[in-house]
């Protein structure tokens, strides 16, 4: 059995989530009544061996699926790995796609997290309606609520640029599942990113958290890895560390933030990716001008209507071993990460909330580097 992830399960569990489309469904615990959002994380079938895959577009075979899903999947340039467990997508960086840096931004890497991890789950068979889930979770009413998602980027790539993204997930534990992303640069091989997320189940009616049950394990664990296996190295890592509430008032604010008409998703709820967005808001100018992103770490807590005002608030966080840190970030594919100052390196507390209520949002951490000489 895996040991869990990320140190905040329990926090997480008490808090529960908010929408994040990048491996489950994040719903709120305001109360009844309230709509959950959409899910988009790979699951299976009930058979214990590894499954024979042919094109699926659908919950049904391809050739009973619609014209335009079957001509999508055949010009997708993704598909699963030889032995079944994980799944590869190519992606075309696009000009709209590019920030200020020149490079991809975080909400670009973040959107092709959702995409990959949406197209894995179509590939075996699941997620076609959104929600991601097996015939007996369906049966149950059961969804996936995502609790923490983490991403590191070693090297941003630039217009037309190709990256191969390769996701999986797998069980951990009795209440949680995890999905897992490494970035590579198609040209050279070279790993420009990990990423790695938490999630667990809750009953859709209830809204209580629920064991994953074996008829549930053994639907998705026949396209997860035998043997435990994680993008990042979680030893001293800090995608593990908790994220400590925000104090009040921060050293930097955003308020006032409403939803555009263009931040909502197919279910009228607030697209993850706008998120990390929002938390960038209030980051300092002069950070922007002279670091880039370098690792963002957000614990969902509840959902944003589209009718919310949010209040994005940063603060810096002391850096407690900056050595450590730039080590590990080397481990993990980046060169340039190891040879970082402590004087270059600068880390923010944030904290998304309702405005006026309070409520929590969501928390996060984000690292920052120097901007490379161009």
């Amino acid at each position: 059995m895996l040991k869990v992830s990320c140190n905040v399960l329990n926090d997480q569990i008490q808090a529960v989530v908010a929408q994040c489309g990048f491996l489950g469904r994040s719903i709120s615990m305001r109360g009844p009544g309230i709509n959950p959002r959409r899910n988009s994380v790979v699951l299976g079938s009930a058979s214990n061996k590894a499954p024979v895959v042919l094109a699926v577009v659908s919950d049904r075979a391809i050739g009973s699926g619609s014209g335009s899903a079957i001509v999508a999947d055949r010009l997708r340039l993704g598909s699963l790995t030889e032995d079944g467990l994980s799944y590869k997508e190519r992606f075309i960086v696009r000009s709209y796609e590019v920030g200020i840096n020149k490079t991809a931004t975080v909400e670009t890497i973040a959107n092709l997290l959702q995409e990959v991890g949406c197209n894995h789950a179509q590939s075996v068979g699941f997620s076609t309606d959104g929600f991601a889930t097996t015939p007996t979770m369906r049966k149950l009413h059961l969804i996936w609520v995502t609790a923490r998602m983490h991403i590191e980027i070693y090297k941003y790539p630039a217009w037309s640029d190709v990256v191969e993204i390769e996701t999986w997930c797998q069980g951990e534990g009795r209440i949680g599942t995890r999905r897992d992303w490494i970035l590579k640069d198609y040209a050279t091989g070279q790993v420009i990113g990990r990423a790695t997320s938490k999630w667990v189940m809750m009953n859709e009616d209830t809204r209580r958290l629920q064991k994953v049950s074996d008829d549930v394990r053994d639907e998705y664990l026949v396209y997860c890895p035998r043997e435990p296996r994680l993008a990042i190295p979680e030893e001293n890592n800090n995608c593990l560390r908790r994220i400590p509430k925000l104090d009040d008032p921060s050293q930097y604010s955003k308020l006032g933030l409403v939803p555009r008409r263009a931040d909502l998703d197919m279910n009228q709820h607030v697209n993850n990716v706008t998120y990390i967005g929002w938390v960038l808001e209030s980051i300092p100018q002069e950070i922007i001008d002279s670091h880039e992103l370098q690792t963002i770490t957000l614990d969902y807590r509840r959902e944003c209507q589209h009718d919310d005002i949010v209040d994005s608030l940063t603060s810096v966080e002391p850096i407690e071993d900056a050595e450590a840190v730039s080590e590990l970030k080397g481990t993990n594919g980046s060169t340039a990460a190891a040879t970082e100052n402590k004087e270059d390196l600068r880390q923010f507390l944030h904290l998304l909330r309702v405005s006026g209520d309070g409520l929590e949002i969501n928390r996060g951490r984000t690292e920052w580097r120097k901007k490379p000489a161009r």
